[in-house]
């Protein structure tokens, strides 16, 4: 049982990429979904494919990496639970961060739903700081 499905999965992808692994698989929920079709948007993940596997619903990523088979690096870097269970992270409109000054992205939840920074700047709205990808 986890009590953070999004941080499971962020660290999954984490250490897969990490170690030149081609796909991870991650629990499926609604949220987690969400950042992994932005992810996609975002050129971090080649795909996201929902798997039946038996009672519970998973969701398949293809990580994305860079360079020849040898010399290949993953194109996520880092990420970054920003807004966890035990103490939440919210920012105004005026006070979206810029990650890596505009080379990663942060991921939020507003009100019109789990969106981009750059997004949400675009937008006017504030949320919840989900995460940092770079």
């Amino acid at each position: 049982m986890v009590s953070d499905t999004l941080g499971d999965m962020l660290t999954r992808i984490k250490n897969a990429s990490a170690v030149g692994h081609p796909t991870v698989a991650v629990p499926a929920s609604a949220l987690n979904a969400r950042v992994a079709e932005i992810l996609k948007e975002e050129g971090y993940l080649e795909a996201v494919a929902a798997v039946e596997s038996g009672p519970r619903k998973s969701l398949s990523l293809t990580l994305r990496y860079v360079g020849e088979r040898r010399a290949r690096k993953a194109v996520v870097t880092n990420l970054r639970r920003i807004s966890k269970p035990g103490r939440r992270m919210y920012c105004g409109k005026d006070e979206i961060p810029r990650v890596l000054n505009g080379i990663g992205i942060a991921v939020l939840s507003t009100p019109k739903g789990v969106i981009t920074g750059n997004q949400a700047r675009r937008l006017g709205v504030g949320g919840e700081v989900l995460c940092y990808v770079y």
